[in-house]
């Protein structure tokens, strides 16, 4: 149909004209209500995997074995080693005291020496303690040769070119000789290094007295040489009464230049999932968390497809795809670790005379708690860009509140939602609307004056608001039964002056709205 005819009939469809606005508002309601969801599910899933006794054991376990100082030394502790002497003083001292608890207060014995340690007789001892150290080559780096009468040897940094792997000292048992690294253990990144997981290994027993013998006959032998680098004490707890797993590593790094590093870990997790109600009220999070990334991928999928390569070209869109793509690795770690876990956790807590590791269970359990709270990060960043750009709209509404502009039509839909509810339930009156709306007028009137707009100019949007709202009640209400509405003369001329005066507004708005986007540009940068 023609348009002029189309004016002559009234405009568009009348389906069309009234319902295209509440739709389009409707649907931004929908996807800020489906966006709050997904922020609420993502702060469960990030802070319900975390708890205080987390911080309590870690703060605990920390305390006994980096704060204890050696016997007769008060100013000696892991924290503070720096000569190998002083490192022995410790695996003699702190820690063996640390991880040996044989009596109570009373000294009742605790438990069975075949049994594990109960260290403050909560925290279960699992296996048994191991200890790894790591070794670079002699002449690995070159000495000046006029200074070589005085320094033949020359031991370089740390690297898996210069690593030693062949056997010394003794030659006898697995702390004398290297071992091969395990594919599946992750490297260490340390002060002055990286460093793998292979190397010269060996356990501690059960027994407290055997252990400290053990650290006599290697200190006697020179187990620690100017070759080596670095030394791992690995162990793992179990508390039962919180449920958690405390996976503690101290490393003691020997550098090129002398002296020792100290550094320590302490990862607190929980690994044993699916036990109280709270488990289960998580992983219905999981759950919903996994439906609303399947309804984005769908969301975005869908607008590449209608867009194409315009899509690429609005940076949310590429703040959307970043969130999809750690949402999908977010998944993706969490089936890994819980496929891990029901795979090993069963074999490692069978190993009570060996070395259970479980540092690689707890780093991809830290490292799917890292990937949430990156998540979490981005998608608040989003939320309060989004926060500021509606705030500096609201800005520029205020300009116009007398009518020289449409106010949100999100608003307007709450608002006329709530108006029409009141109105059913016979808590306001049709009365009372007008009431509102003329003194809601003169308020603006009188705001508009206190700003120092000119009184012609206030009148002129009162009066182009008057034909605004003739005109919308007339072409665009939902009361019009007949699709026939001629156009008067009079009307005809209404039109014509508003459309005059809309565009005047709109080169104002223009303006107003470019000083808007420097201010997001801004922003962003």
């Amino acid at each position: 149909m023609p348009v002029a005819s189309r004016w002559h009939r009234g405009g568009a469809p009348k389906h069309n004209l009234h319902f295209r606005n509440e739709v389009e508002s409707r649907t931004t309601l929908q996807e800020l209500l489906l966006y709050s969801i997904f922020l609420i599910i993502l702060c469960i899933l990030s802070f319900g995997m975390v708890n205080p006794h987390m911080y309590y054991l870690n703060e605990v376990m920390s305390s006994l074995f980096l704060d204890t100082s050696v016997p007769g030394d008060e100013r000696t502790n892991f924290k503070s080693i720096c000569s190998i002497p002083d490192f022995w003083k410790f695996m003699e001292g702190p820690l063996l005291e640390g991880l040996y608890w044989d009596s109570w207060y009373s000294n009742s014995q605790l438990y069975n020496s075949k049994n594990s340690s109960r260290i403050y007789s909560e925290n279960i001892l699992l296996g048994v303690p191991r200890v790894r150290q790591l070794k670079v080559r002699n002449n690995t780096c070159k000495v000046y040769s006029s200074l070589q009468f005085l320094m033949s040897d020359c031991y370089a940094k740390y690297t898996s070119e210069n690593e030693d792997i062949s056997d010394f000292g003794l030659k006898v048992h697995t702390e004398w000789k290297y071992s091969t690294p395990n594919s599946n253990s992750p490297w260490h990144w340390g002060f002055v290094g990286v460093y793998g997981n292979g190397g010269y290994i060996f356990t501690l027993s059960k027994s407290k007295s055997e252990t400290k013998n053990k650290f006599i006959k290697l200190q006697q032998n020179n187990w620690i040489t100017r070759g080596t680098r670095v030394i791992f004490i690995d162990f793992t707890l179990y508390n039962a009464n919180v449920n958690l797993f405390c996976i503690i590593r101290l490393v003691a790094e020997f550098p090129a230049t002398g002296g020792i590093l100290t550094s320590w870990q302490f990862y607190s997790v929980k690994l044993l999932i699916y036990v109280s109600y709270y488990d289960y009220f998580i992983a219905f999070c999981e759950i919903i968390f996994l439906i609303l990334f399947t309804l984005f991928l769908i969301q975005e999928g869908n607008k590449m497809k209608e867009f194409k390569f315009a899509y690429f070209k609005r940076i949310w869109n590429w703040l959307e795809l970043l969130l999809l793509v750690l949402c999908f690795l977010t998944i993706f770690f969490n089936l890994f670790c819980k496929i891990q876990i029901f795979l090993l956790l069963e074999q490692l807590l069978k190993r009570t005379e060996e070395y259970s590791d479980f540092y690689l269970l707890a780093h991809w359990r830290i490292f799917y708690n890292n990937m949430l709270a990156i998540i979490v990060f981005f998608a608040w960043i989003k939320n309060m860009f989004l926060a500021i750009i509606n705030y500096t709209y609201s800005e520029v509404q205020d300009d116009y509140s007398l009518g020289r502009r449409p106010s949100f039509k999100l608003g307007e839909m709450i608002k006329k939602s709530y108006n029409n509810v009141l109105k059913k339930l016979k808590l306001k009156k049709p009365q009372e609307d007008e009431d509102n709306k003329s003194r809601k007028n003169k308020d603006l009137a009188e705001q508009a004056r206190r700003k120092g707009f000119d009184e012609n100019e206030i009148q002129s949007a009162e009066q182009m608001k008057k034909w605004k709202e003739r005109l919308q009640k007339k072409y665009y209400s939902t009361e019009i039964q007949d699709d026939y509405q001629p156009v008067t003369q009079q009307e005809f001329r209404d039109l014509f002056l508003y459309a005059v005066e809309l565009e005047k507004e709109l080169h104002y708005i223009s303006l107003k709205l470019n000083r808007v986007m420097r201010k997001v540009s801004a922003l962003s940068y």
